[in-house]
């Protein structure tokens, strides 16, 4: 009866035929013999005891919602195939009675899309990312004659130059369409300006789906756009993009085309193509592996032609420790730069990007990702690479993050791990609880009813040896 010490919520796809005590392959009459033996068991009116009663009834109904389930061909079908959870979708009750576990499995199948739709209607996907851009050049770029006269006691001057928010959601429509709607807000040194967009998806098909985009903002006006992906084979992909821009200085069209090729099993190729404001060709190939990054890209065009090549080394540990290298030269300069990224907790990552380069000198970039929100610091240090200006980027943020992570991230997981760990004590000790209850009242219930056939035995043998003596008495009189 071990079956019987597990809790009704907790029952498994194989848990009803051990409750009823039978074979997976077993027929309806050996059900309803098993059922029936243990409904004259467990049945409520066979115990006068109060405690008893209460105990034969919970384990009386787990015996009763086992053997309606598998009694019923259809719901026994669902149960072999699905599980108990199987049995839990919505429109069972009025859904027609199937014959064969083929055409069962397609009614689930239908059920649960339905299920998945009315989810789809209310789920969205907020996205978000605020940009903060902080003008820290006054700290190595300042000179001592003008650092003297500053007033406010000679301390540098930092300020916030720049600043960004945008936010987009998702609103899925049907199961093939979604709108998407999304707005930002910038401003820079006093000057700012903001944009709304719609975006209407369509999937097509398996292999593309087509998108129509709606904007308008302060400064550049109205947008139309419309992009398409399509799948033209199993290892090869193409998006195309068109747009037109209404502004004040007049009508500026754009156009853009990529494709995409998977060059082995771990590496891609990609092939763009832009024209406009800012037309260029860009080809570039990623190798993407379980323990490495790695891109090479070039671009031609006007006013920008570059090559740049990056490699990111992925450490296989519990925080997902990135380390990442790249450079990248063209007609604007050279840019070298080196970041590392750590998961500091469940849904956060945290990383760190030093940027030094000719001519736009010394940045540093904090980047928090907090589950669908990110959030960005860039910090620019000076306009010269200056070596005091390197270090402190470099390990300045590493040591800030060893004291936070020593003395506020560490302490609140440990907190976390703690409070999850002693919930799963007292849900653990809660249901083992229960089960050596159920077991404990259906060995009682057991011994019960061999106490009681026992007790007929008994009464019966009694019965035969009266008669027993009553009849040798009669034979001594017939001497």
């Amino acid at each position: 009866m071990a079956a019987t010490m597990e809790n009704e919520s907790d029952i498994g796809s194989d848990d009803y035929y051990s409750l009823l005590n039978v074979r997976r392959e077993a027929t309806q009459d050996e059900l309803k013999s098993s059922y029936r033996r243990l409904c004259m068991l467990y049945h409520p009116d066979k115990h006068r005891d109060p405690e008893l009663k209460k105990k034969a009834e919970q384990l009386f109904n787990l015996v009763h919602r086992a053997y309606e389930v598998l009694s019923d061909p259809q719901a026994r079908a669902v149960y072999n195939i699905f599980g108990k959870k199987g049995l839990e979708v919505e429109g069972w009750e009025v859904a027609e009675r199937k014959k064969t576990p083929a055409e069962i499995r397609e009614e689930y199948e239908r059920l649960q899309r339905e299920r998945d739709e009315r989810r789809l209607q209310q789920r969205t996907n907020p996205k978000g990312t605020i940009s903060v851009g902080i003008d820290a050049t006054d700290l190595f770029d300042c000179y001592e004659e003008d650092f003297e006269e500053t007033p406010g006691g000679g301390f540098p001057h930092i300020e916030i130059n720049r600043m960004h928010i945008s936010q987009s959601v998702e609103a899925p429509l049907t199961t093939t369409d979604t709108a998407v709607l999304s707005g930002s807000l910038t401003t820079h040194n006093g000057n700012g300006g903001g944009n709304i967009n719609l975006c209407l998806r369509r999937v097509t098909s398996t292999h593309g789906w087509g998108e129509l985009e709606f904007g308008a903002g302060d400064v550049r006006g109205p947008l139309f756009g419309l992009k398409v992906f399509r799948n033209v084979t199993a290892r090869c992909f193409v998006t195309a993009q068109c747009s037109t821009q209404f502004s004040s200085r007049g009508v500026r069209p754009s156009a853009s085309t990529m494709m995409a090729r998977h060059l082995d099993q771990n590496t891609m190729g990609y092939l763009q193509w832009r024209w406009g404001s800012e037309s260029a060709m860009t080809t570039s190939i990623v190798r993407d592996t379980k323990t490495s990054h790695f891109t090479l890209a070039f671009q031609l065009g006007m006013p920008h032609s570059y090559l740049m090549m990056s490699y990111q080394y992925k450490f296989q540990d519990e925080d997902q420790t990135k380390v990442k290298g790249s450079v990248k030269t063209g007609f604007f300069g050279t840019v070298v730069e080196y970041s590392a990224e750590r998961k500091i907790s469940r849904h956060s990552v945290l990383s760190a990007t030093v940027s030094i380069g000719v001519p736009q000198g010394v940045s540093l970039k904090i980047r928090l990702n907090r589950a669908s929100q990110t959030y960005l610091f860039p910090i620019h240090l000076t306009d010269q690479i200056l070596p005091s200006a390197v270090f402190y980027a470099t390990f300045g943020p590493l040591v800030v993050y060893l004291a936070v992570q020593k003395l506020i991230i560490t302490p609140y997981v440990h907190a976390q791990k703690e409070q999850e760990l002693e919930k799963h004590r007292v849900n653990s000790a809660t249901d083992i609880a229960k089960k050596r209850q159920e077991a404990e009242s259906a060995v009682v219930l057991m011994q019960e009813s061999v106490r009681r056939i026992i007790k007929a035995e008994e009464s019966k043998m009694g019965e035969l040896t009266a008669h027993y003596n009553q009849v040798s008495v009669w034979m001594l009189d017939f001497k």
